[in-house]
């Protein structure tokens, strides 16, 4: 016990030193998985998404806090459509409450609705 202990130790502080170096993150939950796979590829944003930003003073800044702090709303999302799934998410930004769609794709991702509540 005393071996397993000593070694668990050892192996959290090897792997939180190095996550801390390269940037590396270890995610197991579903929601931090689907946020991590949205922030890996290339974004573009639909015709309606420039017109929303623009109109509610966001920017790219906005939708990458999102994209890192936002919780997956996994029941209004649809996991499995063809050929893009979609995932809305939820966060606080700027003291008010957003919702964001987007269009998980093969290559990209496509921000395509924005809704402050």
């Amino acid at each position: 016990m005393i071996g397993l202990s000593v070694g668990l130790v050892f192996l959290a502080f090897f792997l939180k030193k190095k996550s801390q170096e390269t940037g590396v993150q270890f995610c197991y939950l579903p929601n931090c998985r689907v946020l991590k796979d949205l922030r890996s590829k290339p974004l573009t944003y639909s015709s309606q998404a420039e017109a929303e930003l623009a109109a509610k003073n966001l920017d790219s800044t906005d939708i990458l806090y999102v994209l890192n702090e936002g919780d997956v709303d996994f029941k209004k999302s649809d996991t499995k459509s063809e050929p893009c799934k979609t995932f809305i998410i939820n966060a606080t930004l700027k003291s008010n409450d957003i919702e964001m769609t987007f269009n998980n794709c093969r290559e990209e991702v496509i921000l395509s609705e924005i809704e402050l509540k």
